[in-house]
């Protein structure tokens, strides 16, 4: 059998694929328990009560976009639906940096879900594109998948270690820049 990392290397496409949502979530990954640290530690927010608005505005956020994202792929293709997701980080990290406030959750946690729900949709579009005819489309979307996640993982360890080092605001910036 053909392992998900041969299909990597094989296929360019899938591997920059690939490298691209690592260094997303790279990026993306420690934004929120970040950002949820530095709210509650400057405004004295409710932790708990705060947490709960961070998932509940992405979710509903990642819903509205997932559906608006299979009539953009439908007319204009994954791959413009997958940039339009990789805007929504560096816009994130931005509003994050200056904004540490409760009601700022709003826009951060809303580019979250769009970034979630647009990749949602285009991840597995693309893959199945990319790997159209060759029989390998679930190893491939695992390989991905697999990649994706390593990013995800190292995320909350380099945005921690920026954000001791430089303050909350640097590492919003440069996590956004991912």
């Amino acid at each position: 059998p053909v392992s998900g990392y041969q299909v990597l290397i094989e296929c360019r496409p899938l591997l920059v694929l690939a490298a691209a949502l690592a260094l997303f979530h790279l990026g993306n990954g420690a934004m929120l328990p970040l950002y949820g640290l530095a709210v509650v530690d400057k405004t004295e927010a409710d932790p708990a009560g705060f947490v709960a608005i961070t998932i509940v505005v992405a979710q509903a956020v990642m819903i509205v976009a997932s559906l608006l994202a299979m009539r953009l792929a439908e007319t204009r293709g994954y791959w413009l639906v997958l940039l339009i997701s990789f805007l929504a980080l560096p816009l994130r990290g931005l509003i994050a940096a200056h904004f540490m406030s409760t009601w700022g959750v709003y826009p951060v946690q809303a580019l979250d879900g769009i970034g979630a729900g647009l990749q949602g949709v285009a991840v597995p579009g693309l893959v199945a594109r990319i790997l159209n005819g060759t029989g390998r489309i679930n190893v491939g979307q695992g390989a991905v998948m697999t990649v994706q996640g390593l990013g995800a993982s190292l995320s909350p360890a380099l945005g921690g270690w920026i954000a001791q080092e430089m303050g909350y605001g640097a590492a919003f910036l440069i996590l956004g820049g991912f």
